[in-house]
């Protein structure tokens, strides 16, 4: 029996007065696993708003989904709704002038025994760590990011860029949203961690990859990126999931 082991963290760091993340692991008719780490952005406490939104309504459509077989149907299903969520979030933005200016970052993921799917807009990120070795499997949406992508700054200038938190993309800004979407295999042994820049801006890949391999339970690991993002600093809030491929007819 396939089975995945997954925990869902977050905090609201060292700084900050709120927590404006938001996300969860959901799962519909069919057993199924949806996975969302959301980190909202803009106008006083605005951004929970539009993250809360966007997890809200995609939880609620996961719980109520079956049918979902293959890549396609994962991904058109993610497609779909994401811009549902984008245009909420959008038209809730433009009539409520406090939420002006809001948006959200997200990674979500849909895991079934044969593929994972993953959507993303902004700078939240998913990881795995395989076989071959440790992989950021998604593309910042950020400035400095395009900055280094068309070679007009190097990966070290981009750490200490005066602009590193502008976003190019998040939901919610525009009425329609570009979403990068992909497929792969999630296999036995196989972690996936899904985070918002709170964590990544604060751990070094090298750490993540040692608290991963750990002999730590997933909540142990969760709770150590977290502790380690805090000690460096903790200026942002601090997501994430840990996903974990397991198969239980390998064990003893």
């Amino acid at each position: 029996m396939k089975a995945v082991n997954a925990v869902f963290m977050t905090d609201r760091g060292r700084i900050r007065q709120n927590n404006e993340d938001n996300g969860g692991i959901f799962t519909n008719l069919d057993g199924n696993r949806l996975a969302i780490v959301a980190d909202g952005m803009g106008g006083h406490r605005a951004g929970d708003v539009a993250s809360s939104m966007t997890v809200n309504h995609l939880q609620k459509m996961w719980e109520e989904t079956k049918g979902i077989e293959t890549a396609d149907q994962a991904e058109q299903w993610l497609k779909n709704h994401i811009q549902e969520v984008n245009k909420l979030v959008y038209e809730h933005a433009r009539v409520n002038p406090e939420c002006d200016g809001m948006g959200t970052t997200i990674e979500a993921v849909i895991v079934t025994s044969t593929f994972t799917t993953i959507a993303h807009v902004g700078d939240s990120r998913c990881y795995i760590l395989n076989d071959i070795g440790y992989k950021q499997l998604t593309e910042d949406h950020t400035l400095v990011n395009e900055l280094v992508r068309t070679g007009q700054i190097t990966k070290e200038d981009a750490e200490h860029h005066p602009r590193k938190n502008v976003i190019l993309r998040a939901l919610g800004t525009e009425l329609e949203i570009k979403i990068d979407i992909k497929t792969i295999m999630f296999e036995e042994g196989d972690y996936l961690l899904l985070c918002s820049d709170g964590l990544s801006n604060k751990v070094s890949e090298k750490k993540m990859i040692e608290v991963l391999e750990s002999e730590d339970s997933l909540e142990e690991k969760a709770a150590s990126l977290i502790k380690i993002a805090n000690e460096n600093g903790g200026e942002d809030n601090i997501t994430l999931i840990i996903l974990q491929y397991d198969d239980y007819n390998e064990r003893g």
